[in-house]
This record gives structure tokens, C-alpha cells and sequence, in this order.
């Protein structure tokens, strides 16, 4: 039996793109952002999430696509602490769609060659067979972009 992978989709700037799922702790609606004076480019602010002030980033920068005003309809998937070296971090997305079981299959992994600064944040893109009422050959498959988000936060700590 192949293994399956889980991970949570969302939308940035149009793209579907996925992180893995024991990553996250929550996704909280989008609320008022606290912005810190002087950071770097890719950190949006802080938020109050319940008593805990937590770090917000703007994912958009930090996989240097367009950057977008931020909006209300926007959501907030908040890591957990392990991911961030200890740190409370959420990051900024435009919607959160779904959680996937991906079979391994279904994964086709980047290689070494590919060399970019973005596609060493990628683990992979996920083939999702479109359903058959949506496309009626059935052979057509949407791409999702399987972000290596824990790499992704060790880059940024490093620098």
C-alpha cells in the first residue's frame, strides 16, 4: 500500500500551493497587524492571538513573489512553536482551501539540477486529478506547490 502524505492547501497570489499538515496549529481569520518598526522585509507585524503574541510573515516576500496589500478576506495559518525554533509565527496566505491525503504517487519531487532560489523551498508538486464532471477526458491534473515551509523559516533564522 503506497503511503500518503497530508498536507494543508492554500491560495497565494492565484497559485495553489501546500505545506505539511502537522505544521500547523491553527488557521485564525485575518485581524489587526501590529507593524514593528525597523524588520525585515518579509515580516508583516505581530498579532495578539489569544494572550500570545505571535510573529506574522508575509509569505508572498518570502518566496519573493508579488507583494499584495494585505486584506480582511485573507487568513492567518499560525505554525506551531517547533517549526519556528520555539518562535510564534503565522504566516499570511489568501485562502485556505483544503486538507489533503496526497499518495506518494501523486508527487513528483524537484531536482537537484533545478536550481533557484524559490525552488529550494520546494519539496515537490502535487498532481491532483481533476474530477471528471470538471474535465471530461479526466486526463488533465491541477498542480499544487509542496513549500518546504520548515526550510523556509531556518533560511530566514540564518540570515
Amino acid at each position: 500500500m503506497a503511503s500518503t502524505i497530508e498536507v494543508v492547501e492554500f491560495e497565494l497570489g492565484g497559485e495553489r500551493y501546500a505545506l505539511d499538515i502537522q505544521l500547523v496549529r491553527e488557521i485564525v481569520e485575518m485581524m489587526q497587524i501590529t507593524p514593528i518598526p525597523r524588520a525585515p522585509p518579509f515580516i508583516s507585524g505581530v498579532i495578539n492571538l489569544r494572550g500570545e503574541i505571535t510573529n506574522i510573515m508575509n509569505l508572498n516576500t518570502l518566496l519573493g513573489l508579488a507583494n499584495q496589500e494585505i486584506r480582511t478576506n485573507q487568513k492567518i495559518i499560525v505554525l506551531v512553536p517547533e517549526a519556528a525554533g520555539g518562535s510564534n509565527v503565522g504566516i499570511i496566505v489568501d485562502d485556505v482551501s483544503s486538507v489533503l491525503q496526497v499518495p506518494e504517487g501523486n508527487i513528483d519531487h524537484i531536482g537537484e539540477g533545478f536550481a533557484s532560489d524559490f525552488s529550494s523551498f520546494v519539496k515537490g508538486i502535487i498532481k491532483i486529478k481533476v474530477d471528471d464532471a470538471q474535465n471530461k477526458d479526466g486526463k488533465e491534473k491541477n498542480l499544487i506547490i509542496w513549500i518546504d515551509m520548515q526550510k523556509v523559516l531556518t533560511d530566514v533564522v540564518s540570515e
